[in-house]
């Protein structure tokens, strides 16, 4: 089995990994650890640089519990959203991890528009952790 955690940097993501690990030792699935850059003149190599750094740290615990790990910046003018269900169709993704916050009544509603369009377009089952 194949699973993509889509990282953003956010506290929440701790949570997202740490639950994309446990069903990865259950399923004996390999983990796929991607953060999506969208392409502009305002992106900066340095911005590329320090994605590339913190994923490559994010792959320890993995390493450390023998789950096959791998990282990727995907940088193209996809939003986010876009990025990580192509990302997920291209390679055969089984199951998407991803991160939600809860902020009003109605972002309960509506989650985000990289969440939501997650959500409504994956090709496979998503765990929303909150």
């Amino acid at each position: 089995m194949k699973f993509l955690v889509g990282y953003s940097g956010s506290a929440l993501d701790e949570r997202v990994l740490k639950q994309a690990q446990t069903h990865a030792s259950v399923f004996n699935a390999d983990i796929f650890i991607v953060t999506s850059l969208e392409q502009s003149s305002t992106l900066e190599k340095s911005a590329i640089d320090k994605a590339e750094g913190e994923l490559e740290y994010l792959r320890t615990p993995f390493n450390i519990a023998d789950i096959h790990c791998e990282t990727f910046v995907s940088v193209n003018y996809l939003s986010p959203g876009e990025d990580l269900v192509q990302f997920a169709k291209d390679n055969g993704i089984d199951m998407i991890f991803i991160g939600i916050k809860k902020t009003s009544k109605v972002g309960k509603l509506v989650f985000g528009s990289t969440a939501q369009y997650i959500l409504l377009n994956a090709p496979c089952p998503v765990v929303a952790i909150r």
